[in-house]
């Protein structure tokens, strides 16, 4: 039980249009800060850190503290899930 309490929380963690459209944006741009992310899909901060977060939480994102910046982007983990969701958008 312990392992699909596990997948359920990776699906989860992807099963926002937002939080696709992040993994897509962080493929293409490694190292954004939230600001960056936050201003290019037109989200307010909060929400964009609330979606970051989640996907952190499912490990599918990472978080690389520089000073006082945060850089994102994608898990090993992160990047497999992103070519499940590439998959079975050609089916």
């Amino acid at each position: 039980m312990e392992k699909i309490i596990k997948l359920e929380k990776i699906m989860k963690g992807a099963a926002n249009k937002w939080r696709i459209a992040v993994l897509e944006l962080l493929d293409k741009r490694p190292g954004l800060p939230l600001y960056g992310i936050s201003e290019i899909l037109h989200m307010n901060m909060k929400t964009a850190s609330e979606h970051v977060r989640r996907l952190s939480l499912a490990g599918l994102v990472t978080k690389r503290y520089r000073g006082s910046s945060v850089r994102h982007g994608l898990t090993g983990l992160g990047k497999t899930i992103l070519k499940f969701l590439r998959i079975l958008d050609k089916s």
